[in-house]
């Protein structure tokens, strides 16, 4: 059988936490199931919110100084943090990662959840973590950093699921490479040629830019129309293919 390797959530930063927060969940018609009290010893506060399985994070510094307050100023804004995979064993991931020269920043250890975070810098583009729950066989089962009860948080009247990643880079195919290795996935090729890794539940697309970033994120929704109209009426600017908040652009289809 195949390691186990599956997109559990993907975090956002902004400054300050609201009205990002009440907007997205307004607009995509999400709720908010848990903010975090552990995220405050490292100067942040939280809000989670469920995409079906897939959790939606937005964190936002409350002090001068914090990892995420100087991640916003380099990237000016662009607030795509980190994606973070549930997997069988993150230790031996890590170590794994270690053989490539990505070092492990944390490691967080609270039973029954066990999670390790590699270093943004040497990931490239954002922070990587794998994390397993013990006994948590289920994929709706628990999964403590979005509290106790978030599967009964679950709306997918309006959005149904999170379905892309897009990283963007000066040099696409080396970071999906530089990627691949770490996650243990091989790169293959979208319909329009851009490197791509595919994981059960989400692609990671790679396309060219002029930094290294988390910039887009798709989402299958119920009524692209209706969502784009739900941006501009919270304030914010829609496009054809969606709408942009944290610095992030949130792609609608259908």
């Amino acid at each position: 059988m195949a390691p186990f390797l599956r997109l559990r959530q993907i975090c956002l930063v902004t400054e300050p936490i609201e009205p990002a927060a009440s907007q997205l969940a307004a607009i995509m018609g999400l709720n908010i199931c848990y903010r975090d009290p552990h995220v405050g010893k490292y100067g942040l506060e939280n809000v989670l919110l469920p995409v079906d399985t897939t959790l939606l994070e937005i964190v936002a510094p409350t002090q001068p100084g914090t990892a995420a307050g100087r991640f916003l100023e380099k990237t000016g804004g662009r607030g795509g943090y980190m994606a973070i995979f549930c997997c069988d064993d993150p230790d031996a991931r890590g170590r794994h990662a270690a053989s490539l020269g990505v070092r492990t920043a944390n490691v967080i250890d609270h039973a029954p959840y066990h999670g390790v975070q590699l270093h943004p810098r040497d990931c490239r583009a954002a922070f990587i973590e794998l994390n397993n729950t013990a006994g948590s066989d289920n994929i709706r089962g628990p999964y403590p950093p979005a509290g106790p009860d978030w599967d009964k948080a679950i709306r997918t009247d309006t959005t149904q699921a999170l379905t892309a990643v897009e990283m963007q880079s000066p040099d696409p195919a080396d970071l999906a490479a530089h990627w691949g290795r770490i996650l243990e996935l091989p790169v293959g090729k979208g319909a329009d040629g851009a490197a791509e890794l595919q994981l059960p539940n989400a692609t990671f697309r790679f396309m060219q830019g002029t930094s290294e970033a988390m910039t887009a994120l798709t989402f299958k929704v119920a009524d692209p129309t209706k969502v784009r109209q739900a941006a501009q009426a919270n304030g914010l600017a829609a496009t054809d293919s969606g709408f942009t908040i944290a610095g992030v652009e949130f792609r609608l289809t259908n």
